[in-house]
């Protein structure tokens, strides 16, 4: 089956299964979602929930937070991991928000790339969720099942971004990224699917002795 095929499939499966897709981590506006992204990183979005109230409760605002020192930060945000780097980036970019964009988190992905502990994947995140433009944003989780479905031969999310974006209609990609993600968690995790167990790796897995037929009604 050839990739446009594939992805065809998996688009019309996924919006089969996900019409609508919540944002999996609580906020309020683009500033706590940015907090919030940053730290998703290597970290659940159950424990970030569980830990953003009581680190919003203390400063929801970059110009609260700038108020708040970086030892307090760490100290709140200690159970999501990394949290010397997180509580860095957090008071950083607060404070780049202050003075550089008038408290005002940018809709604009290389500006938003700038500030500290944003990367492409969380700048995506934001661009998409808070803002509705367009964007892909790859996790690991989103690399592993696109190589897993034939969707992608990238050695990297970067590449894989590529080829996703290239298969997917520019409309979809918001929607798309969540619902990936979503079908991850519920029927193809790293160790509950070794590319033959879940719904759409029967039929798209690529290693398969004997590829079953997508069934097309």
């Amino acid at each position: 089956m050839i990739k446009k095929a594939r992805a065809a499939y998996v688009l019309q499966r996924l919006q089969e299964l996900y019409p609508n897709q919540p944002i999996p981590l609580d906020h309020k506006d683009p500033y706590t979602l940015l907090i919030a992204v940053l730290l998703s990183a290597q970290c659940t979005d159950v424990r970030v929930n569980q830990i953003t109230p009581t680190l919003f409760a203390r400063a929801d605002t970059p110009e609260a937070m700038m108020e708040v020192s970086v030892e307090e930060i760490r100290q709140i945000i200690r159970p999501c991991g990394l949290s010397p780097m997180k509580s860095k980036g957090i008071a950083g970019l607060s404070r780049m928000l202050v003075e550089d964009h008038g408290g005002v988190v940018p809709a604009d992905m290389a500006i938003l790339e700038t500030f500290p502990g944003v990367g492409h994947k969380t700048a995506s995140v934001v661009m998409s969720q808070a803002f509705g433009v367009p964007a892909f944003a790859v996790d690991t989780h989103i690399h592993r099942l696109a190589q897993r479905w034939g969707l992608t031969g990238g050695k990297s999310v970067v590449q894989t971004e590529r080829d996703l974006k290239r298969l997917f209609p520019e409309a979809s990609w918001n929607a798309l990224h969540l619902q990936i993600i979503y079908y991850g968690r519920e029927y193809c995790s790293a160790r509950g699917c070794d590319g033959t167990i879940c719904p759409i790796c029967r039929t798209l897995y690529p290693n398969r002795k004997r590829a079953a037929k997508v069934n097309k009604a």
